[in-house]
């Protein structure tokens, strides 16, 4: 773990601050923020205008005036002074008081596995800003394991991979460490740029940006697996004329463009695979891989994985909420660590 247990039971709240979403939990309360990490800026005034759910819907729709910017990119605060303000109203006033009221408020809050100590400042920076006076970090892999229910205190091997909006993290855990694992920057923002392109290229459409995410309109049924539908229509502007134009598409050459950036994913499985003891390796033959995080509702992207690698793939069952669940449990103390008591000489 990158922290004691002792010392994430003391704080009070932890956040989750995604590329995708913000997820706040209060110690007590349980979840209480689940929204997009977005905010919608005057330029004019700098006054902010909506965040969250609001703000993500006005992606694109905006005069020249308004901006909608997202202060966190690949799970790294990139704008601490705009990520503070945007928790400030996602918390809301009530809440923020009672947190306040708290002795010396403490907070924990996810990281990436790689992130280096400036991503790490950056993170603290924007709880201390909300009043935290001491910040607790622990590793999105660790927190992400523990949420979806994984024996990650055992000595046995656990493998997640945390399928988020810019990366995706592979890693095998056990005896409630990381044994080894690896980052790839391709997440659910790079499939659908790829899904955005090859309607671009092949169809000379442009996609609302409201239309690819969550794939549902480029892909339904079966999605990826090749049981799906053999044709879906897609409605969007014509690149030549700025025309509003339906086409109808063959899902199979969707599925063939996605494919391409998800090919990155397997490489990363590849390595951490190699680089792990085989006796943890072998403990993985019957238990597989658990997925988590919003990308690992990609229609068939389990399937493509368990066809690759052999082994059996399995998807939380909230696999959005699994790190910050497991921040939660933390807080809570419902996780008791195996003891390994040194022995005497």
């Amino acid at each position: 773990m990158t922290v004691s247990l002792d010392q994430l039971r003391r704080c009070h709240f932890a956040v989750d601050l995604g590329a995708a979403r913000t997820r706040v939990y209060v110690k007590g309360a349980g979840l209480v923020v689940d929204q997009p990490s977005a905010a919608a800026v005057n330029t004019r005034t700098g006054a902010l205008m909506a965040v969250g759910e609001f703000a993500e819907q006005m992606t694109g729709r905006t005069p020249s005036y308004i901006r909608v910017v997202r202060p966190v990119s690949g799970g790294t605060v990139v704008d601490i002074e705009m990520a503070q303000r945007m928790l400030r109203h996602l918390l809301g006033d009530p809440l923020r008081r009672s947190l306040r009221r708290k002795p010396r408020l403490r907070a924990a809050a996810c990281t990436p596995h790689d992130a280096d100590p400036l991503a790490q400042r950056a993170a603290i920076e924007t709880l201390v800003g909300l009043g935290a006076r001491r910040v607790e970090l622990v590793d999105t892999l660790v927190a992400a394991a523990v949420g979806c229910g994984l024996p990650v205190e055992q000595p046995e091997a656990s493998m997640i991979m945390v399928c988020g909006a810019a990366a995706t993290q592979i890693a095998v855990l056990s005896l409630g460490n990381i044994v080894t694992a690896e980052r790839v920057p391709v997440g659910g923002e790079a499939v659908d740029r790829a899904i955005v392109q090859h309607l671009r290229h092949e169809h000379a459409l442009m996609l609302p940006s409201q239309s690819v995410r969550p794939l549902q309109v480029a892909l339904s049924g079966n999605g990826l697996s090749p049981n799906g539908p053999a044709s879906t229509e897609i409605q969007g502007r014509d690149v030549a004329t700025g025309l509003a134009r339906s086409v109808r598409i063959d899902t199979a050459a969707v599925r063939l463009a996605i494919q391409t950036p998800l090919t990155g994913v397997l490489d990363g499985i590849g390595k951490v695979l190699r680089d792990c003891p085989p006796d943890l390796v072998a403990d993985l033959v019957d238990r597989g891989i658990m997925m988590v995080g919003g990308s690992a509702l990609l229609p068939g992207f389990d399937q493509m994985l368990r066809q690759a690698t052999g082994m059996p793939v399995h998807i939380a069952e909230r696999p959005d909420i699994c790190a910050v669940q497991g921040l939660g449990a933390m807080l809570e103390g419902r996780i008791r660590p195996l003891n390994l008591d040194t022995l005497a000489a």
